[in-house]
């Protein structure tokens, strides 16, 4: 079994910045692709930023610019610098990983959720 552990949220005032962390334990071999969904109150989840294994990046439109994503392989972590936040950044911010097993089998994980609350 794999979990996935975030850490690094909490209450912030507009135009600061948070750094948050997620790690991975359990039976890994590899990770594909790491990201960061967000939820705010009433809204759908959506997909803030991604990182492939190979350094590549997404992010969307409301956050480039402002949040970077890095990983460490070494350590299975990936992060969400978030600079110049806004009171609508406010959110569940969530980790989700691709993690390959010893026995080749991919699957999707999910981190518990970390909030992130941005003060006008």
């Amino acid at each position: 079994q794999v979990q996935l552990v975030e850490s690094g949220g909490g209450l912030v005032q507009a135009g600061g910045s948070l750094r948050l962390s997620c790690a991975a334990s359990g039976s890994i071999f590899s990770i594909t692709a790491m990201r960061w969904y967000r939820q705010a109150p009433g809204k759908q989840r959506e997909l803030a930023a991604a990182i492939t294994s190979g350094g590549s990046t997404y992010y969307a439109d409301s956050v480039k610019g402002r949040f970077t994503i890095a990983r460490d392989n070494a350590k299975n972590t990936v992060y969400l610098l978030m600079n110049s936040l806004k009171p609508e950044d406010t959110a569940v911010y969530y980790c989700n990983a691709d993690v390959r097993s010893y026995e080749y089998i991919t699957r999707s994980y999910w981190g518990q959720g970390t909030q992130v609350t941005v003060s006008s």
